[in-house]
């Protein structure tokens, strides 16, 4: 660490501050998992959500990974599930508070996105010898207004990291006029989810797509009863102009399968049950994906993907990097709070369409299945969802490299 006046008079403060601030570590802490850790720091929602799927990539290759996750206090709660995942609350900005996180979690390193910089908490990571890399560093969030009292703060704090991934140039120059030189700098872009193929039996997929042939193809993706109503009168308002269209209709919750089963012969349906392990035929309207994971069989047979529990408030919907990585073009309701900043990405570039009842999905889908239409879809889908790839394989490389040394020490 840099040492500075400002930096020396801000650490004297945050160990009188002990009393101060937010009431943020008072519950106690889940136990530190097994195996190497990464604290990972997130300012936004995207940026949890890029977290989790790179040390999910991660465990591919060191199995006994975990991550921490802290994130900002003003970021609003965000539902994340994986393996790989424990939640952790921001301590409060003061020395002793950032002892005892630092003490109970013993993470190998850091990889702290954006800004919300929390300089004692961070100095005395640093202390530790904690490896620290800020990622996706932009000029919006590198300083904060209250810091005008220490003034070269900035500068010494920012020095703490062994290496800054800035978003731009004009990131890259603004940190050179804060006088970071001691901290290796690398304009990558910007870090966000990308693309993560599923896996697939292209035997399979092949004798599939052989049987399904030229007909048009979409897929209502983790549904919810209580969108059945909406998916099905949309495709049954869709066949009367495209009488072969196939929808496979997933259900989120393979404990509904029975009752999305009964609802389909209920409404006159023609209706295949994968799990009955039968193949289609020509007068088969809809195909009932009730196994365990073939959605990346699904994603794949799909040029429309329906993406479910958004069409009906509670369930945050689901995750639009899937379908894009697969070639389909993106549909989703308005209720999708767990994934709101990528579906805008998505739809600012063209690559998905929201829709909010029968009559607009059956006009999407109306429109979508010209393979033109949808195929341009697909591929902005796929643009938006590859952006984030190169920052996130660096990234990954840098963090091997890091756990490698600390290993062989």
């Amino acid at each position: 660490m840099v040492q500075s006046i400002s930096l020396t008079a801000y650490m004297a403060w945050a160990r009188r501050n002990a009393r101060g601030g937010p009431a943020r570590d008072t519950t106690p802490p889940a136990p530190r998992p097994e195996g190497e850790l990464i604290w990972g720091h997130a300012d936004t929602t995207d940026h949890a959500h890029a977290l989790v799927q790179l040390v999910s990539r991660l465990r591919q290759f060191r199995p006994d990974l975990s991550l921490v996750l802290t994130c900002g206090p003003d970021m609003p709660g965000t539902v994340l599930e994986a393996p790989c995942l424990v939640r952790a609350t921001l301590p409060k900005e003061n020395v002793a508070a950032s002892e005892r996180f630092l003490d109970h979690w013993r993470p190998d390193l850091c990889l702290w996105t954006g800004g919300d910089l929390q300089p004692a908490l961070l100095t005395c990571a640093d202390r530790r010898g904690i490896p620290l890399y800020l990622v996706d560093a932009n000029r919006g969030t590198l300083d904060r207004p209250a810091w005008r009292w220490f003034p070269d703060l900035p500068r010494a704090l920012l020095n703490s990291f062994a290496m800054i991934l800035a978003q731009d140039a004009g990131t890259e120059r603004a940190l050179f006029r804060m006088g970071v030189r001691d901290t290796e700098i690398a304009v990558t872009g910007i870090f966000q989810e990308g693309t993560l193929p599923l896996p697939c039996d292209e035997t399979e997929r092949n004798e599939l797509a052989a049987l399904l042939g030229s007909r048009p193809v979409w897929l209502a993706a983790m549904a919810r009863e209580g969108e059945l109503d909406t998916i099905l009168s949309a495709h049954r308002k869709v066949t009367r102009m495209a009488h072969r269209l196939m929808l496979i209709l997933v259900p989120a919750r393979s404990e509904d399968a029975d009752s999305f089963a009964a609802r389909l012969d209920a409404e006159g349906f023609d209706t295949l049950r994968w799990s009955e392990g039968a193949l289609p035929e020509d007068t088969t309207q809809i195909i009932l994906g009730d196994t365990q994971g073939d959605m990346g069989l699904w994603y794949r047979l799909a040029t429309i993907s329906l993406m479910g529990s958004s069409l009906v408030p509670g369930f945050g919907g689901q995750d639009p990097n899937e379908p894009a990585a697969h070639g389909s073009a993106i549909l989703y309701g308005p209720n999708v709070g767990r994934y709101l900043g990528t579906y805008r990405r998505f739809a600012d570039a063209g690559a998905a369409r929201i829709v909010r009842d029968t009559d607009t999905l059956a006009a999407a889908l109306g429109r979508l299945i010209a393979p033109d239409q949808s195929a341009a879809m697909a591929h902005a889908a796929w643009d938006v969802a590859s952006v984030g790839a190169q920052v996130t394989d660096r990234i990954i490389d840098l963090v091997q490299d890091t756990l490698d040394v600390l290993e062989a020490h």
